[in-house]
């Protein structure tokens, strides 16, 4: 469940408007085209991109993090902004899935800042000293809202949350979708918009990318 709930014009316009970008970049993209392998995108790689930079995030902590495509826009902004003591924590289930997004950051560059991690994502995020400035999650659906009391811990006072997959390609808004991570989902959005510790926005891009502050 990764296609763009948005027509496909509007998103490739939207895409058509991100900066060119690196050609490891681009064939990152199109290798996840060809496999079918799920990405964010570039329009919401612009964004998490963007946030990071406005922020001045220097710890970034990824929840899911895949051959490393997003990993590289929080990689590129944590770089510009802090080149001598950022880093991006990059985690993922396979050790060869983690390789592989070790070879494409090394192709960008960026690899020397960014620390991989492979097994269970929160774990990983929860074995983690101090807090983090920037979490992005894209964990398996059904694993987010037990995932929010870590993130809670591990992200300081004004740091900034980034959750994917938030209107699973409109199967939120379908009153008879019943399986476990659609209504993990609903329930993971409730707990965010109804907590006093977070101020949250979800924007309608590619399939929902959820936006919240701690306060």
């Amino acid at each position: 469940m990764s296609d763009s709930v948005l027509p496909a014009l509007l998103q490739s316009y939207l895409d058509e408007l991100v900066p060119d970008r690196p050609p490891e970049l681009r064939a990152m993209e199109a290798l996840a085209a060809a496999e079918g392998f799920p990405i964010i995108g570039p329009a919401c790689g612009q964004v998490c991109y963007l946030v990071a930079r406005m922020t001045a995030a220097r710890r970034v902590f990824e929840l899911g993090s895949g051959f490393g495509y997003s990993t590289a826009w929080f990689a590129r902004a944590v770089q510009e902004t802090h080149p001598d003591d950022g880093e991006v924590h990059h985690s993922v289930w396979e050790q060869a899935l983690s390789e592989r997004a070790r070879r494409h950051l090394d192709a960008l560059g960026l690899a020397g800042g960014v620390r991989f991690h492979v097994g269970e994502a929160v774990a990983a995020l929860e074995a983690q000293d101090g807090h983090f400035d920037l979490i992005f999650s894209d964990i398996d659906k059904e694993g987010y809202p037990d995932s929010l009391a870590v993130i809670e811990r591990r992200l300081r006072p004004g740091g900034v949350l980034i959750v994917d997959n938030m209107l699973w390609g409109n199967r939120i808004l379908d009153a008879d979708a019943r399986d476990p991570a659609t209504d993990a989902i609903r329930r993971f959005t409730r707990m965010i918009a109804t907590s006093p510790r977070w101020t949250s926005s979800i924007l309608p891009i590619r399939d929902g990318l959820l936006l919240a502050l701690r306060a």
